[in-house]
């Protein structure tokens, strides 16, 4: 139990529980979207870009978060050039992102240790700077979310009737890809990449069965997310597991428990 006091847990759980507000709240926009899988794609990239921060010495979740806004910009370019195929963006921008990756991975053999735990999450690692960064970003989306919710909403239904509406469609859709790659890119040194979708959907795909209100679908998806955050931390940390994946298992089980209580299974 001393762990749940140390330092490097309450940095955790301080960073869990700002991309616990932040990943549920860009992830019912992309749900609505059908964009579910931008964050693997973005993932991926980011992936390529804190191994070439290793390779450079640079800040590695710096040089994430740079590779994933550039490949954001990317994803909304083949959006617009192939509208009638939207998920041909993701699936270009993510074998770009893997195939950099792979290319880094052989040039900084030395670092690939370093890299692999972006992909599983290193959540106790978290320093003053990681924290600041997270942060940062947290601050970001909250506020454009909140000054633009309206219009994001309007968006995510209809995409033709917030552009006859006079909406710059453009601009906002390049803000929503923009701030998930934010927090995609903040969000991998705590899941991991190849976990930090769940964070973006299940809390999403739960709220989703249990309100009829988009409001409160959002603020209950939010909920649901640092509930899961904060018992899959302590879990692990009592216990010596993986964090990221105890916080995804939790959710997965979350949701299994809710689509059999709408079901009226007994449990």
């Amino acid at each position: 139990m001393d762990i749940l006091f140390s330092d490097f847990f309450q940095r955790a759980l301080a960073g869990g529980l700002l991309i616990g507000i932040t990943a549920p709240l860009m992830g019912v926009f992309l749900v609505l979207r059908r964009l579910s899988m931008i964050g693997d794609s973005l993932a991926h990239v980011t992936i390529a870009g804190v191994a070439l921060g290793f390779l450079t010495g640079f800040y590695p979740l710096g040089a994430g978060l740079i590779f994933a806004v550039a490949a954001s910009f990317g994803i909304e370019k083949l959006r617009k050039a192939y509208k009638s195929y939207a998920e041909l963006s993701i699936a270009v921008i993510m074998s770009g992102g893997v195939a950099l990756a792979s290319l880094f991975f052989t040039l900084g053999k030395g670092y690939n240790a370093d890299v692999i735990s972006y992909l599983f999450g290193s959540i106790y690692t978290l320093d003053n700077t990681d924290l600041l960064v997270v942060g940062i970003v947290t601050l970001v989306v909250v506020t454009v979310m909140s000054v633009f919710f309206k219009e994001f909403f309007l968006l995510s239904f209809e995409e033709d009737a917030a552009s006859v509406s006079g909406l710059p469609v453009k601009m906002l859709n390049v803000l929503i890809t923009v701030l998930t790659a934010l927090v995609i890119s903040t969000a991998i040194k705590i899941v991991g990449s190849l976990l930090v979708s769940a964070l973006l959907t299940i809390p999403v795909a739960i709220s989703l069965l249990l309100s009829r209100s988009f409001r409160i679908s959002v603020i209950l998806s939010v909920v649901i997310a640092e509930i899961a955050v904060v018992s899959g931390l302590v879990i692990a940390g009592i216990w010596n597991l993986a964090p990221g994946a105890t916080i995804v298992l939790l959710l997965i089980a979350l949701l299994a428990l809710t689509l059999a209580g709408k079901k009226g299974v007994r449990l």
